[in-house]
């Protein structure tokens, strides 16, 4: 095939359409509530790093809109009953496009914004999520350099 996909959500939906074993897909319910969990987060992922000068009253607002939607996914993840995942036991569709955003976040914040935001010390439940996907086989060999990220980004 000759066909090239980048975009976390595309990729998500051709595992889900050619390689549907294992089960990856979430209950319609989970799936909605979890799309509206992570609606929005890559934007202001992306017009935070994006944006400079750091510090004035536009990156502030920026970096305020990023905290909110981690804010979400932090309460998201301390309601999830059992499970380290999105939807609780199963690693699904949603985890593989989620990850990425938040390694591409993770590594822009560090290198861009100068560590702005903690993620360990003031979202937990979302640090522990990271270093649970982070930490998987099928993450680990689908990574490429933070190089490449600050390179993209830059």
């Amino acid at each position: 095939r000759k066909e090239c996909y980048v975009e976390s959500d595309v990729i998500m939906q051709y595992l889900d359409y050619f390689f549907a074993e294992p089960e990856m897909t979430a209950s319609k319910a989970l799936k909605e509530k979890t799309n509206e969990i992570v609606d929005g987060f890559f934007p202001a992922v992306a017009q935070y790093l994006k944006h400079t000068p750091d510090g004035d009253d536009d990156d502030i607002e920026l970096k305020g809109n990023l905290e909110a939607a981690l804010e979400r996914l932090e309460d998201h993840l301390s309601s999830v009953e059992s499970g380290d995942f999105l939807c609780g036991d199963q690693f699904t569709l949603q985890d593989c496009a989620l990850a990425p955003k938040l390694y591409h976040m993770q590594t822009g914040i560090n290198a861009f914004k100068n560590g702005a935001i903690d993620i360990k010390a003031n979202f937990p439940n979302v640090n522990r999520y990271m270093d649970k996907v982070f930490g998987r086989s099928s993450f680990i060999d689908a990574l490429y350099p933070e190089e490449v990220i600050v390179w993209g980004w830059g």
